[in-house]
């Protein structure tokens, strides 16, 4: 199993916005191609490497840059969390692994926001509507998720508390509205005790999504991935 990743990271690229996805759409010119399962490549420690993300695509605003919860590649509309994975498995040769939930959440802001804010008050676990075989065949684990009430979102805790990832690395990144990581790798930590979660998680602003091909090539070179 991989050993703690200890890597200090100056990749925060924060704007002032609001904390949980936002409305319209940035347009990029890259296409991820993420790997297929059967080709997952071996990470340093020689297991399988995972890419984990949970994403809700906001479908209203106009707006093109500021706020966006989208991104347009080659005409087709990604959610920003799902854009940086993509990105991610293309660049490791990860396998991709999308949380998914039974409920189906709101696609338009103002609404999110309040089922998001009802979720954290009540400290629910969403039921989950995708499976994760063979956890423990991985030894670097990605996990993206976007910052919802400055926490994970809740279906981030069920996924967490679901399966066991000891030993394995975890490494976080997320897209954000302005509160950057909000101590969400501590969170992991906390919920995953067994495994090692990097200091040097990735935090996108969402509205620079735009540059993320950059941005995570950059990342991963400095954790030598």
């Amino acid at each position: 199993m991989k050993k703690l990743v200890t890597i200090s990271l100056a990749l925060a690229l924060m704007l002032s916005l609001a904390a949980c996805g936002g409305t319209g759409a940035v347009t990029a010119s890259e296409t991820p191609q993420p790997e297929s399962a059967e080709s997952s490549a071996p990470s340093a420690a020689g297991g399988n490497t995972l890419v984990v993300y949970f994403s809700v695509m906001e479908t209203d605003g106009v707006d093109t840059v500021a706020g966006a919860s989208r991104i347009s590649v080659d005409g087709e509309s990604l959610g920003n969390l799902e854009y940086v994975a993509e990105l991610i498995a293309n660049e490791t040769g990860g396998e991709l692994f999308r949380i998914e939930t039974v409920q189906e959440y709101p696609t338009t802001h103002q609404p999110l926001l309040e089922f998001a804010h009802d979720e954290a008050r009540e400290n629910a676990r969403p039921e989950l509507a995708s499976t994760l075989e063979n956890p423990g065949d991985y030894g670097v684990v990605f996990i993206g998720y976007p910052i919802w009430n400055a926490d994970l979102p809740m279906p981030l805790y069920t996924f967490l508390e679901s399966y066991d990832f000891s030993g394995a690395t975890i490494i976080p990144f997320t897209v954000h509205g302005g509160s950057g990581l909000a101590g969400t790798p501590d969170t992991i930590q906390q919920l995953q005790p067994d495994a090692d979660v990097v200091t040097g998680a990735l935090s996108i602003s969402r509205n620079s999504v735009d540059t993320a091909p950059e941005a995570v090539r950059s990342w991963l070179s400095e954790l030598e991935m």
